[in-house]
């Protein structure tokens, strides 16, 4: 089993992942889409994922051509979900 990434980088690359998707965390929390849990559970994902340095260069394009995480996210579900919901709340 390999050993986990650090928390604090993988906390700031699921921060960055949702801007660079503009998937709006504390909206999603405000609407009680994301709880505190769920937040502590993603970035956990996010360290469990082998692909961290293909995710900072991925981030290092430029946003606008983000609609959704890469495939090799391992939480690109998660983000689609969310920034699905909270579209949803502002039709």
């Amino acid at each position: 089993m390999r050993p986990l990434g650090d928390q604090n980088v993988h906390f700031w690359l699921a921060q960055r992942m949702a801007k660079a998707t503009e998937t709006d965390l504390v909206a999603a929390t405000d609407a009680a889409h994301l709880s505190q849990q769920e937040w502590a559970d993603l970035v956990a994902q996010c360290r469990t994922c082998d692909w961290a340095d293909g995710c900072k260069r991925w981030l290092q394009t430029p946003h606008d051509t983000h609609d959704a995480p890469p495939n090799t996210c391992v939480n690109q579900q998660r983000f689609v979900a969310l920034k699905s919901a909270m579209e949803a709340l502002d039709q």
